[in-house]
């Protein structure tokens, strides 16, 4: 199951103060402290969940990495869609008493007004960029579309001059009740849509929706050694939240296009150099490429085909510091084609010279050949 946003397991928006994210938690760790719910099988692990969060978002570094870069430094895996919260569209309440309120009205039988505050749409956009810049880390800017509230009418939908009026239906609260027997059940309004208003006189602009489409622009930077389909986001850069709530959040998925020569497993380097024959019986001093250079290495004689060196330090950045990994080297001994006829003797010449002794693969083989057959 993916992790909840530390911001909604608190209930709070990502502008909290310090005193309210403290005030949040006190609350909420009463609420679902296992002591004061032996009979809730769930209080323990969303009060550990409840312990993680506050931890991230009490501590100023921690709060500012998150924010940043969400789980995991700038590794966010996987991405959910815009908007979804983890609880199907209750991710921006406060707290399960706030859900039931919504639900249920408030107080003896009253109801909700649905004229609160409510966060913005989380949006996606993809970028790709080369081997090398995911190694050495760069900044992109790029343009996207989002949905803002509209100018003309300031995000009311209604004609300039004119404003929403209160839904004869539900009478501004956005719900209707309706009672048969004991069961009452509560829905959105049909005529408002929830909203608990109604536009007569719709803005030309926006059609009478209050928002418009407009294209901004933004600048991420990525970090050194960020991998193929990791995610960064951009917090507040999503969509306006409705009625003055705070913006959604703008996941920036990475794209690393391969390289020609390199492969990478984590901080780990891959490279297949091939070397001839010669070099593989004598031992040779070869060149060596890397990301940024050339670099010597003397590999030994008698080095068999598939055989690894690590380079130390010639590898990718870590995310989380520490330096950089390592250089993996496999070497491919290949066998030269296309002899002539002089050649060719001087290799038959080469190997009836040779006693046997200097194939240990072939000797073991063979012996292990022995007696398998009558």
């Amino acid at each position: 199951m993916a992790k909840r946003d530390y911001y909604d397991v608190l209930g709070v928006p990502k502008t909290a103060t310090d005193a309210e994210i403290k005030s949040a938690y006190r609350k909420k760790a009463k609420e679902c402290h296992p002591d004061l719910n032996q009979t809730d099988k769930t209080a323990e692990t969303r009060f550990k969940e409840l312990n993680e969060a506050n931890e991230v978002l009490s501590d100023p570094d921690k709060r500012a990495k998150y924010d940043q870069y969400g789980f995991d430094g700038p590794i966010a895996q996987g991405f959910g869609g815009a908007g979804t919260g983890d609880f199907g569209g209750f991710s921006g309440f406060g707290d399960f008493g706030n859900i039931f309120d919504s639900i249920f009205g408030s107080g003896a039988g009253g109801a909700t007004r649905r004229d609160g505050a409510s966060q913005g749409d989380d949006l996606r956009h993809d970028i790709a960029v080369s081997f090398e810049e995911a190694a050495a880390g760069c900044q992109k800017t790029f343009e996207f579309i989002r949905n803002e509230n509209c100018d003309t009418c300031g995000g009311t939908g209604a004609k300039p001059g004119t404003s929403a009026q209160t839904c004869p239906m539900c009478h501004g609260t956005g719900q209707v009740r309706q009672s048969g027997g004991f069961m009452v059940t509560v829905r959105t309004c049909p005529t408002c849509h929830g909203e608990g208003k109604i536009v007569k006189e719709k803005c030309a602009d926006c059609s009478g929706t209050g928002r418009v489409r407009k294209r901004r622009t933004a600048t991420v930077k990525i970090p050194a050694g960020i991998d193929d389909g990791q995610t960064i986001v951009m917090r507040g850069q999503g969509e306006p939240g409705a009625r003055g709530g705070p913006a959604g959040d703008l996941y920036v998925r990475v794209s690393v296009r391969p390289h020609k020569l390199f492969k990478r497993e984590g901080t780990t380097l891959l490279l297949d150099l091939p070397i001839t024959l010669s070099q593989a019986a004598l031992g040779a001093e070869i060149d060596v490429p890397t990301l940024n250079k050339t670099v010597k290495y003397r590999i030994p004689e008698g080095t068999q085909n598939d055989s690894e060196f690590r380079l130390k330090g010639y590898g990718l950045p870590s995310l989380r510091g520490g330096g950089n990994g390592d250089l993996l080297l496999r070497v491919k001994v290949e066998v030269p084609r296309k002899l002539s006829e002089k050649q060719k003797e001087l290799l038959r010449q080469f190997e009836n010279s040779l006693t046997g002794k200097e194939y240990e693969n072939k000797k073991s083989f063979v012996d292990k050949l022995k007696g398998m057959f009558p």
